[in-house]
């Protein structure tokens, strides 16, 4: 390593001030090249890059006629590349254009430089969370020389800075994996990000009752305390809530004064405020406040738990607060932007938090809502995001960044081998449509073995590699259930039933779950990702634990063998053979009569959309397996079922299954926008099922329309309208009628 460091000084020399982005790049070569060739670059700051360049050389340089604050330049002079901007950040910048741009063959570096490079971000704000806290999903267990590497990252890939949980927030205090303090860990990681030019941010829950004599005053003392923690702190994120519950009325006074308080010792520090959580009369003294002006206010971020769309609020907020984007690149469903239409198989097994690159769901959704804002901090859990935390920090340096050329600098500086680059996409694609027939995933794991990692790889192969294999598992574990299932409700007898449901799924799956086990070792080696709860430490399995759901039962073997003791056959659950219409929400093919809305491919957070989503159980609790999916709509648009081609002169029935998580939200539903089959509707099991007669008046046009909603004006999530079945049952012709 040594003499590769001594290589790759020869590849970098710096001016004066550029002595950061120069170790970083000299460091980041060390570990690709073994020697440098003809590649000679020289990183300094505008002012200092002729004293740097060989004396041959310094009467060539020519200073960029112009050059942002956040910009950089990279220019040819004679023999030498010069990577220069204004400052540390800057430099590291352009040392990350390097690195993305570095050719190396026979273990020599080269770079092609065909023509001057100029670039600068489009968004001035481009930050992601660091939550050193017990739920995160591995950064609990980080020390600080593993922090420093993620944020170098991070700078070389254009953010410009990161934003920390406060200490106090809605966690416990400490972790059984910390492996220091809290407040001696987030004051280490200031000092790195300012070492690297970065910006640090502090994300600061208002998690007291400000109505009560004195919280206030410990609130600010408190406050005060943190900061004097950390060493660096230049903008300060509030959220209305998730978590926190303070009225805008008593949250902007607090904040105002903890502004004051932040600009004693930093002049001009921005700060952000957020309407998370508020519901609708929230949403109006939110508004009210804004109306006032505040002049400390620096602008509004925006994130999950927020009814107003994002066009809405930027339509009511005054212009002078900009807007940033808080978006959760981290969650999959129960989530601000969920997986489209993702089947209940993997919902149930990868669960919420899994490691999940969706490249063009992400850039869509970028383009959706970017040109609201001024830029965004990505709400992280820590690694399983990472390919969406580097595709948002190139898209909020370039929106035009084409998901092609990204996953190229993704695999050739993480990975090291081209082949990497195509990985992501088909992975996304293995998420679209029911494991059992997308053949394509196979097609996905091979992709990944045939991989050839370079020696600089790091983790990152590993978690995509531990993706296609888990994708394989469900495919081949959804084919073998079903067939269990099917089999077992064929029997001739219940003994022959639970012989056929007590069978393995056989040596494919075996095999996969011995390969998933490994990866999940190695994971936990080298990113201290915590994919289970008993092995590894997670905070619970919805936090990215999913392996501990590999093995889960996928046939619904407890529900079967409860029925079993009721009766023999079990009955056909859709009731087809009494002329049922019937619907599993949650499951994406057979939702007949659900109305989508527009989709989440125009409607990403899904303000006007049907979305499938799966409770928090598993089949192991003895619900039947169309129990446990739902479709939910949020916040006061309705869930609506349409059927057409009913028969007018008959009688219906509507059955339905309420299920999902443990909501007990009043519901109402109207049949035609006027007849009221429930009002005020409350849950008392889960799952629970009722059956309603449906008036004849309501069907006698040959159609129904159904439509349920919540109290209007709520706030929070915007969940809790979840229908998990549904089944129309026509009542007998009486005797004698004919049809019309």
């Amino acid at each position: 390593m040594m003499l590769a460091a001594a290589l790759a000084a020869s590849c970098v020399t710096t001016g004066a001030g550029g002595e950061v982005a120069a170790a970083l790049l000299r460091s980041r070569i060390a570990e690709r090249a073994a020697t440098c060739g003809t590649l000679r670059l020289v990183i300094a700051p505008v002012e200092a890059v002729a004293a740097a360049l060989p004396a041959p050389d310094q009467r060539r340089w020519r200073p960029p006629a112009s050059l942002p604050r956040e910009g950089f330049a990279i220019r040819r002079v004679g023999a030498t590349t010069v990577v220069t901007a204004h400052g540390t950040r800057g430099l590291v910048y352009g040392a990350g254009w390097v690195l993305r741009h570095l050719e190396v063959a026979g273990g020599t570096a080269r770079l092609r430089l065909p023509r001057p490079v100029d670039e600068a971000p489009a968004q001035p704000t481009r930050l992601t969370q660091i939550g050193y806290r017990p739920k995160n999903n591995s950064y609990d267990a980080w020390t600080l020389p593993m922090f420093a590497r993620r944020i170098e990252d991070f700078a070389l890939w254009g953010a410009s800075g990161v934003q920390l949980i406060a200490p106090v927030s809605d966690d416990e205090a400490t972790g059984p994996l910390f492996p220091a303090p809290p407040r001696e860990t987030l004051a280490g990681i200031a000092t790195i990000a300012h070492r690297l030019g970065l910006d640090v941010a502090l994300y600061y829950p208002e998690l007291g009752d400000y109505a009560k004599p004195g919280a206030v005053a410990a609130e600010m003392a408190t406050f005060r305390r943190t900061l004097a923690d950390l060493p660096f702190v230049d903008a300060l994120y509030v959220p209305g809530g998730d978590p926190g519950h303070t009225a805008p009325d008593r949250l902007f006074p607090l904040v105002a004064a903890q502004a004051a308080l932040l600009r004693a010792r930093a002049p001009g520090a921005p700060v952000y405020i957020s309407s998370q959580g508020f519901d609708a009369a929230g949403f109006d003294a939110f508004y009210h406040e804004l109306d006032k002006c505040p002049a400390w206010l620096t602008g509004i971020f925006v994130g999950p738990q927020t009814r107003d769309p994002l066009a809405v609020k930027r339509a009511r907020i005054p212009a002078r607060y900009p807007l940033i984007l808080y978006p959760d690149i981290a969650h999959t469903m129960h989530a601000q932007f969920p997986v489209d239409r993702w089947w209940p198989e993997f919902a149930l097994t990868e669960g919420r938090e899994p490691i999940n690159p969706r490249p063009a769901a992400y850039a869509r959704i970028f383009a959706h809502l970017a040109p609201h804002a001024v830029g965004f901090v990505t709400y992280s859990e820590g690694v399983n995001d990472d390919f969406n935390q580097f595709l948002w920090f190139r898209l909020g340096w370039d929106p035009h960044t084409g998901l092609d050329s990204y996953a190229a600098d993704y695999a050739r500086v993480f990975i090291g081998d081209a082949a990497a680059a195509g990985l992501p996409a088909a992975l996304e694609a293995n998420w679209i449509g029911d494991p059992a027939t997308n053949a394509g995933i196979d097609a996905t794991l091979a992709h990944a073995d045939a991989i050839r990692p370079a020696a600089f790889a790091d983790w990152r192969i590993d978690a995509l590699r531990y993706r296609a294999v888990y994708d394989a598992l469900v495919r081949h574990r959804t084919i073998s259930a079903r067939a269990r299932r099917r089999a077992a409700l064929a029997a001739p007898d219940p003994v022959t039933a639970r012989a056929i449901l007590a069978r393995p799924d056989g040596a494919v799956v075996d095999a996969l779950l011995a390969r998933l086990n490994a990866l999940a070792e190695r994971l936990w080696q080298g990113a201290r990702l915590q994919l289970s709860v008993a092995r590894y430490g997670a905070s619970n399995v919805e936090r990215g634990a999913n392996l501990d759901r590999a093995d889960t039962d996928l046939a619904g073997r407890a529900w079967i063998e409860t029925e079993m003791e009721k009766r023999w056959p079990i009955p056909d659950r859709s009731r087809r053979a009494e002329g049922a219409l019937y619907g599993d929400l949650g499951r994406p093919d057979a939702e007949p009569h659900l109305v989508r809305g527009l989709g989440l491919s125009r409607d990403p957070q899904g303000f006007a959309t049907a979305i499938d989503g799966i409770a928090d159980r598993t089949l192991a609790d003895g619900w039947a397996p169309s129990a446990l999916d739902y479709a939910e709509t949020l916040y006061d648009t309705p869930l609506r079922l349409h059927y057409a081609g009913l028969d007018p002169r008959r009688h219906y029935r509507l059955t339905i299954t309420y299920a999902g998580e443990d909501y007990t939200l009043p519901i109402r539903l109207v049949a035609n926008g006027r007849y009221v089959l429930q009002d005020a509707f409350r849950r008392t099991d889960n799952p629970m099922q009722v059956t309603l007669d449906v008036p004849r008046a309501a069907t006698a046009r040959g159609t129904l329309d159904l439509a349920w909603t919540r109290p209007p004006g709520m706030g929070g999530s915007g969940r809790g309208k979840q229908v998990a079945e549904t089944w129309l049952i026509p009542a007998p012709l009486s005797t004698g009628a004919t049809r019309p």
